[in-house]
Formats: structure tokens, C-alpha cells, sequence
């Protein structure tokens, strides 16, 4: 066999190559045991417990024998007094022209004082809006349609329609002292 200075080049080149990796192979895991050595030994945070939590109760829902509530109630006999409220025929007159004072609650309005001349007499109304309205009987304030019955000095009593809450509706007394 002829030796030629590239062979040599080769084997040296060889031998240099197998000596550099045997000296790492040594321990390859050396770094990954030192990087989990100094993180074992670093100092651990407290973790706080997991909270308790209560067992879920079931409930079975067994309403077979009750009334949908999505449906409308069938009632086997109408109180008398719904009966005669129906009957009675009373109801607001939606065709007559509404007044200025019908537009605020009725616990919105307040009254402050009355004029009286002759025999006429008059409250005074103030509305949320710092506005004094003059009113009478007959006149109507709220929004359930309120007819003022009576007006004196301390007070103005009215009569209110609202809805009976069955289709109907009713009658009912109210009324505006005066404020001082």
C-alpha cells in the first residue's frame, strides 16, 4: 500500500475527529443533570390548597299532576266581584281628548294652593316640570285616567280607572293634599 500525504491528512484528520468526540461523551447528560439539580434546589412557592367544594344536590322534577305554566288558567267558577266589575260596564272614554296632566303619574303632581271665585273653585297642580296647571271638577290628571270628583282647600279628590287585571276594570279612590 502506497501512502500519499492526503492519505495520511485522512487518518490524522480521522483519529483528531474520534479523540474530540469520545472526550464529550464522557457524560452527554452532564448539563441536563446540573440545569435539574439547581432548579430542584431553588425555593419552592406554597400553592394554595384547592377549595372544597359542596356536592351538587339533584332534584327530580315530577310535575305530571300540575298546570302548565305556559298555558292559560282555566278558573272553575269567577268571584262575584270580578263577575259585577265585568258587568258594570265601567271603562275609560278613550275617544275624549287627553289633558296636559295626564301625562305624569299622579304621585309626581303636587298640590300647592286653590283660588276660589264666586262659587267656583279651583286647585293648583304643580307638574315635574316646575309648571302650574289650574284644574277642576271634571278635569282629569294621572295616567289611570283619574276624574277629579272634588276640589278643597286641603285637598283634590279624584276617581281612577284602572285595569282589573282580569280583562276588566275598576274603580278606585285617590287623591292630591296640598304640600307645603
Amino acid at each position: 500500500m502506497k501512502w500519499s500525504f492526503n492519505t495520511t491528512l485522512r487518518w490524522l484528520s480521522a483519529i483528531a475527529l474520534s479523540g474530540s468526540m469520545a472526550a464529550c461523551s464522557d457524560n452527554p447528560m452532564s448539563d441536563l443533570e446540573n440545569y435539574v439539580k439547581e432548579t430542584k434546589s431553588q425555593q419552592r412557592s406554597s400553592i394554595e390548597p384547592l377549595p372544597e367544594f359542596e356536592p351538587f344536590e339533584s332534584f327530580i322534577y315530577q310535575a305530571h299532576a300540575l298546570r302548565d305554566p305556559f298555558t292559560t288558567p282555566v278558573f272553575a267558577h269567577t268571584p262575584a266581584s270580578v263577575a259585577h266589575t265585568g258587568a258594570s260596564g265601567i271603562k275609560p272614554d278613550f275617544d275624549r281628548p287627553r289633558e296636559p296632566l295626564e301625562e305624569y303619574p299622579l304621585d309626581s303632581l303636587r298640590m300647592v294652593g286653590t283660588l276660589e271665585q264666586e262659587q267656583d273653585s279651583w286647585a293648583l297642580v304643580l307638574d315635574t316640570e316646575q309648571t302650574i296647571h289650574r284644574v277642576q271638577h271634571g278635569n282629569y290628571l294621572g295616567q289611570n285616567y283619574g276624574k277629579i270628583v272634588r276640589v278643597s282647600e286641603f285637598e283634590v279628590e279624584l276617581m281612577e280607572i284602572i285595569p282589573d287585571g282580569l280583562g276588566g276594570w275598576m274603580e278606585r279612590q285617590a287623591s292630591i293634599a296640598i304640600s307645603e
